[in-house]
């Protein structure tokens, strides 16, 4: 998980933007069945930490630190290189996290290691690179996303058994880039970006200059005027994919 620096940099505030939304909870937790013992790789603040987690992984400091008290105890490490015995959890879960991985392949290899059974949450890259933000304001983020593993490549690497799209609600609670396709003038507050990898980890100076344009369109109606397709839309597919699976 390479970008720890990143998180311990960018995190402070991060469990505040990114709260568990409880729609997308469900969805993540059913494929764990009855499965007893859940190791949580890449867990961050525990956004989406189901109760049976016996062990979170997360090598950023500043993440970790915003975990609840009541959360499972956590280890400092990194998906590639698991301080663990193989076949030591029944599940292994791994939300958002893939694509910050330094090498995703050898992470996954120990997901199979260490559990029978995985599930985890990645996004199909080629949606987030032509999603109206990038497309439209900010496209030199879509040059970091094309270099990132896709949920289609994550899901042939594991066998997976199912994938299955978790659309976005136009009330999504959680910050997650996307999360703001009908909600554009949210991108504007500092406070929602930091939430955001996508845009800490862009080139600063694009980031202001497509920010001045949308802010721009959002005054003029424009932007109104172009996406007014999405405006009376209850949810929105930017991608993401619940991958599943098990020996």
């Amino acid at each position: 998980m390479g970008d720890a620096r990143l998180y311990d940099r960018i995190g402070t505030g991060y469990s505040l933007g990114r709260r568990t939304d409880p729609r997308w909870m469900a969805l993540i937790t059913r494929p764990l069945g009855d499965a007893c013992s859940v190791l949580n790789v890449g867990a961050g603040t525990g956004s989406y930490e189901p109760a049976r987690t016996v062990l979170a992984v997360e090598p950023s400091a500043e993440m970790t630190r915003q975990r609840p008290a009541a959360a499972a105890p956590v280890v400092r490490a990194v998906a590639e290189s698991l301080p663990l015995r193989d076949r030591s959890f029944d599940a292994a879960l791994a939300v958002l996290t893939v694509h910050h991985w330094t090498d995703w392949r050898s992470g996954l290899a120990e997901l199979r290691r260490v559990a029978p059974l995985r599930v985890v949450l990645a996004y199909e890259t080629v949606r987030h690179c032509d999603y109206w933000f990038v497309r439209e304001y900010v496209p030199e983020i879509a040059e970091r996303e094309r270099s990132r593993p896709s949920a289609t490549r994550i899901a042939d690497e594991l066998d997976a058994r199912t994938v299955t799209p978790l659309l976005l609600p136009h009330d999504f609670a959680d910050g997650v880039f996307p999360a703001y396709w009908r909600r554009p003038e949210a991108y504007l507050d500092p406070a929602v970006r930091r939430g955001c990898s996508a845009l800490a980890m862009a080139d600063p100076v694009a980031v202001d200059r497509g920010l001045e344009r949308l802010a721009a369109d959002l005054r003029s109606g424009r932007w109104h005027e172009r996406h007014r397709g999405l405006l009376d839309l209850p949810h929105f597919d930017a991608g993401f994919r619940l991958v599943v699976s098990h020996d």
